[in-house]
Formats: structure tokens, sequence, C-alpha cells
């Protein structure tokens, strides 16, 4: 598991591209202290220097446990070793094949890199440590990281097939569970009697880990790309979603040479799970958001979530009479989708997503990222490079763009413009809203780049979505419920301290991302991710977080 989420928000330094019912425990996970909680969070600016000016407001919050600087040394230590990074999933795997073995293996990674990256074994684990989030001007994007075994699903056994499906309705009864707990934990901190606003434990989650054999929606994207009516103006791939692509849904025969009777089966379970997902999600208030996946499930991704939002992030109608709205309002938007910006496709579809939305008259949630997949996307687009990108395996024959450019820029150069050039997109249109009473367009920005964070919060001041008092952004309850920011849990947390002093606000206007799991289980997910997302703290950033747990090390040592 370590590694795998270690390294997925870890990166390595020869790689440019930043970013985005449980088993008894082996071992009990220690207890997180708890501190009490402020009347305002504060978040703001920071510049390129900030670990300056972060030692000296690090007097201001309370200390972290000097076990947990050693923890964070050791792990940032080894994610410093590319080698390391790039061998972890098979030593584990290793590992834990060989008796006697396992035991030390899982309890040396419990101690390391899972409870410095992941919140628990089940979500009430995480609770002390949402409360000291909570304590520290922070929310939470909850995310329960277990997922089916790719390489067992893919197998022919009926055991094999009969265990994916059995994993999938334990995933889906465990994300209803979690929204329980995340409306529970924002229930007890309402500061008003109005509790659809301020709430910031928000729940995250991936789609291919909700069918039982991600080849399905596969399968579905190939078929849509084929079938999906032309787009005006034209989206490059993976392109725009159309509300007759679910239909297939409810044909009386699968399509030939397309989707198999499984494959048609698999999506409308998924269809109705994710409804009853997003049900409980708006009767609890708390907000869904749908994590970003490789160019090849895309487009079945973005049918569900076009269905989704229509349905769940509708804006009540006003009356005619006296411009109210004639139902009770929730929270909105209740889905957020994922925009990458390193798709080529991103900037356009942006644009037309706000303008469907509008048109259609549903709230639109978007969660700007850079993306965690650079080198496999390029590998999946020329197989003949899959041979030559170490560590990817064979990619050949999953990409399924018919354009001939990749779906995904270049350059990391070309993806901070799009990045920054869709922040100010977002930010212009929440400017418009802000007089709404209820949001009609919200943004969550992921991102651990310091440059993009000093940008989009000097673009809140510009827009007048914010104010500067005293060298602090105040953010009106009104923005906040349209504008918050999201970092990965143990990673970046200089740059989210930053963030939570620069600001007054009445609710968190940061995010951090919060996966939990039991250890054994959340291990084929952490093994995959260790390879897939290590680029997130690439180009010595790694390095740097260690030489900042040494530091605050030897400043504790020395009094």
């Amino acid at each position: 598991m370590s590694l795998r989420l270690a390294c997925r928000r870890l990166g390595h330094p020869r790689t440019t591209w930043p970013h985005a019912s449980t088993p008894a425990r082996t071992l009990v996970t220690l207890p997180r202290p708890v501190v009490s909680s402020p009347r305002l969070f504060r978040a703001g600016l920071v510049a390129a220097d900030a670990p300056v000016a972060e030692a000296e407001k690090a007097s201001e919050r309370p200390q972290k446990p000097l076990s947990s600087l050693v923890r964070s040394y050791v792990v940032y230590s080894m994610c410093s070793v590319p080698a390391l990074v790039d061998w972890a999933p098979a030593i584990l795997k290793t590992l834990t094949a060989i008796p006697g073995f396992k035991q030390i293996t899982e309890a040396i990674v419990r101690v390391t890199f899972f409870n410095h990256f992941v919140g628990g074994d089940t979500a009430e684990d995480c609770i002390p440590l949402l409360e000291q989030l909570r304590a520290e001007g922070k929310g939470c994007l909850f995310a329960y990281s277990v997922e089916v075994d790719e390489a067992e699903a893919a197998g022919s056994s009926m055991e094999r097939a009969t265990a994916a499906k059995e994993t999938v309705r334990q995933i889906f009864e465990e994300t209803l569970h979690c929204i329980d707990v995340a409306a529970s934990f924002e229930d007890k901190h309402a500061s008003s009697a109005d509790s659809v606003k301020g709430r910031k434990t928000w729940v995250a989650i991936k789609l291919t880990a909700m069918v039982p054999r991600p080849e399905t929606l596969h399968n579905f994207s190939k078929y849509l790309v084929a079938t999906r009516p032309t787009s005006s103006p034209a989206i490059l791939f993976p392109g725009q979603p159309h509300p007759s692509d679910l239909d297939v849904l409810t044909l009386s025969g699968a399509p030939k040479d397309a989707l198999s009777q499984e494959d048609v089966a698999d999506l409308a379970q998924l269809r109705d799970d994710l409804r009853a997902i997003c049900t409980k999600a708006k009767e609890r208030g708390v907000k869904i958001v749908m994590d970003a996946e490789y160019s090849w499930y895309q487009p079945a991704v973005d049918a569900f979530l076009l269905s989704l939002q229509r349905e769940f992030n509708a804006l009540p109608r006003r009356s005619s009479w006296f411009g109210k709205p004639p139902t009770q309002v929730t929270i909105q938007p209740v889905i957020y989708q994922t925009y990458q910006a390193y798709l080529r496709r991103t900037p356009e579809y942006l644009k037309q997503s706000i303008a469907v939305a509008r048109a259609e008259g549903y709230a639109l949630g978007a969660k700007l990222v850079r993306g965690a997949y650079h080198p496999h996307e390029l590998a999946a687009h020329a197989s003949s490079a899959a041979s030559s990108l170490e560590g990817f395996g064979d990619a050949s024959g999953l990409g399924i763009s018919p354009d001939r450019e990749p779906p995904v820029w270049l350059t990391k150069a070309e993806t901070d413009v799009c990045y920054d050039a869709c922040a100010a997109l977002l930010l212009d249109e929440v400017r418009k809203d802000v007089k709404r009473e209820v949001p009609s367009v919200a943004v969550l920005f992921g991102t651990h780049n310091w440059k993009s964070v000093d940008g989009i919060l000097e673009g809140m001041a510009r827009r007048g979505l914010a104010r500067r008092e005293g060298g602090v952004l105040e953010v009106s309850a009104e923005v906040a419920e349209r504008v918050a920011m999201g970092q990965l849990y143990g990673m970046s947390d200089a740059l989210s301290d930053s963030i939570v002093e620069r600001t007054h606000c009445s609710s968190p206007f940061l995010l951090k991302y919060i996966p939990y799991g039991a250890l054994s289980e959340v291990m084929p997910y952490l093994s995959r991710r260790a390879i897939e997302n290590k680029s997130v703290l690439g180009n010595g950033a790694a390095a740097e977080e260690r030489k900042r747990a040494g530091e605050l090390i030897w400043k504790r040592l020395s009094g």
C-alpha cells in the first residue's frame, strides 16, 4: 500500500510532471492529537520562498509530534531514490507473498507510508484526523481507496469474476457509509441552523473501482467514440458527452462487436449504483468528486457524469411571481467533474461544459488538476513508444483516440499555460455567479504548485472575490461556497499551511485528499499507483520535503 499511495503523491526526480466490512487490523493506528477548532479559518498567499515565511508562522500552529517528523524524513528519503520508487510494487508483492515476511513487511509499511499518506483503516479511524485538520482550518476529501485487482478481474476463473463483483459491492456499500460519516462530522461542526453552507467534508470516488472489469469502461468508451454525435464546435479526443450516451443501456440487445451483454449489465449496475450514491449525498449534504481517469476510460466517465449532473445538479426553478425557489435549497453543485489540464481538449471542453450547464439549468462542479498519467498517455497513443517507457509495461491497444496528435500536451510548460488559463476562466465564471442564492458554478483547484496557488489567490483579489486586509485575504461565505483548493494528505504540508495562513474564511478553504482502507485491501490500489502517479513529487520535490523534515527535527532536538 505504502508506495502505491506514497508515490501517487511522490515524485520521480527524473520526471517533470506534477500534479494529482473490514478485516481485523494487524496493528493499531496511533491516534492523532485533536485540538479545539477556531471560529474563522485562515488561508493565504505565499511567495516562492514560502518555507521561510512558513517557519515564522510555525509557532502559531500545534507542533507535529517528533515521531511524525521522523516518519516524514524516512518516507521522503525513500521516495527520493528513483530506483526504489520504480521497484516498490514488485518488492512489496514479493515480500508479502513470503510467509513470515508478509507480517513484517506490512508492519513496516503501516508505520511509515500508510500512516503518512492514509487516514486509517476505516472511515471512523479517520475522525481524529478530520478533527485535527478542522482545528487547523482544513477540510477533507474522503476516498475509500479499495478497488478491484485488475489482474485478477481479467482472469477467466469464475471464482475470480465472483470475487471482483463482491469487491465492487463492498466498495459501493462503503461509499454510502463514507457519506454518512462525512455528513455526521459536518452536522457536528455546523456553525448555524443553516447546515447547507460551509460543509467541507466531501467524498471522492473513482469509476474504474466501481466496475468488476475496467475493460468494460474501455469497451464503452470505444463504442461512444464510434457512435457519439459530432459536437459543434468540435472537441478534441476524448470529446464531449451527449445526453444520448447512456441510451445503449436501455436497448433490448447490446450492439454487436462493441459491447457484450456482460458489459451492458455491468454498466447498468454502475448507473444504478452512482444514482444511489448521489441520492444519499444530496440528502446528507455531502459533495461528490469524481476522480480523473486515463483518456481511454474518459468518454465513458464523461457520459455518466453528464447524466448525473443533469439530474443531481439541477438548479431550482424560480417562481414567475416572486422570484424565489419553490423547493428547499440543498447543496450545489452535488457532483464535481475532474478536468485535466494536460489534455488538449480541456480549454474548449471547459467552455462548452459551462455553456451547456447554463443552457440546461444545472450547476457545474469542476475540479481542475494538471493530470497524473502523462507517460502512460503517450505510450498508449503510440504503441511503438510503449516499450521505451521504463516502468509502464505494454500500453499497446489501450489508446483509442482517432486523432493524429496524442490527447495530451507534449510539454509541462503547455500544461502549465492550460491550467492557468482554465483557472482564470473558472474564476471569471465565479465572479459572475457570486450574487446568486444557489451556486451555478463552483471549482476545486487541485494543485501542489506554489505559483499556481499564488496566481489563483491573486486572481480572486483582482476580481473582487476576496479583499486584502493587512496582508490577509478575506473570503466571503458566498465565495467560499464556490471556490476551494486541495492537496493530497501527507504531501505539500508547507503549501497547505501557507494557504491556511493567509485568508480569513467562515469555512475551510483548503481540503486535504484523505484515502482510507485496510492495509491488506488497499495494497493492489497502492501498488498500481506507485508507478502511475510517481510524478507528483518529481524534479527533486521529495528531497525538498525530506530536507524540510530534517530541519524541523534538528530544531526540535536542539531546543
